[in-house]
């Protein structure tokens, strides 16, 4: 059985029950070593066979899970964050498919989960922002033309961008040439939920050389829109005295 894993948003103690009880039973896991916590590896149990994927093809990653498969072990594929987010876990699932390998997903804390707790931010405010976008400017991995940075700019919605941080300088061009002022809030989050994590609050226009002075060149996400400084936003009904729900009569006038 092969069970891909979300090891969370960065701290060794925020993987789920679930996650923690594969790691302890597994007899081989395969980790993303360039963004999983290390400490993580804590769980396994002596005699666990140990791949870091950073080193490793698709080919080299499902060769280690079929022969795990033929020899009767369980494996852990351990996935940064929740895998669902920027995995890479379908190339996997289909390969699997195709072999017949049995395999089911165990969720993470994803790391714009982590980036919102570290700021002690709600993405959802009332009548500031109902939505959420999660998405990333093109690098080597392209993005699809119709989920532009500006198309998405233009919602004014709460945004989270993964995997830029080396391209702030055009990050902000576009969300403004999209709809955004430059002085629209905006905060990174370097490392969200480690030991060593960093906030920064700026505005969309001081992107760049708030990451330069702070010196994060990588492993960070952004945040856009107005939740981040919170300043106005309308109580929510579910808690307001006048209105009622399934569970509670309100004071108000129905």
């Amino acid at each position: 059985m092969i069970h891909f894993v979300g090891a969370g948003a960065g701290a060794s103690d925020l993987i789920t029950l679930r996650g923690k009880k594969y790691l302890e039973e597994a007899d081989v896991i395969i980790y993303a070593g360039s963004l999983v916590n290390p400490q993580l590896l804590d769980y396994k149990k002596e005699g666990c066979r140990v791949y870091n994927s950073a080193t490793m093809t698709l080919e080299e990653v499902l060769a280690v899970m079929e022969e795990a498969e033929k020899d009767g072990l369980m494996t852990v594929r351990l996935h940064t964050g929740d895998p669902c987010l920027y995995g890479a876990i379908r190339e996997q699932m289909d390969v699997l498919d195709e072999k017949g390998i049995a395999y089911d997903s165990c969720p993470g804390v994803s790391s714009f989960c982590g980036a919102a707790s570290a700021l002690n931010l709600e993405y959802t405010l009332p009548d500031v922002s109902q939505s959420v976008i999660i998405t990333r400017m093109a690098g080597r991995t392209p993005v699809p033309e119709k989920e532009s940075i500006e198309s998405f700019a233009a919602h004014q919605a709460t945004m989270v961008v993964f995997l830029s941080t080396g391209m702030l300088k055009e990050l902000s061009s576009r969300l403004i040439e999209g709809g955004y002022t430059a002085d629209t809030p905006a905060a990174i989050v370097y490392k969200a939920t480690w030991e060593d994590e960093k906030t920064c609050i700026c505005t969309v226009g001081t992107l760049a050389e708030t990451a330069e002075r702070e010196h994060i060149t990588k492993t960070a996400l952004m945040i856009i829109g107005d939740v981040v400084t919170h300043h106005h936003y309308d109580r929510s009904k579910l808690y307001d005295p006048e209105f009622s729900t399934e569970f509670r009569k309100g004071t108000g006038q129905e």
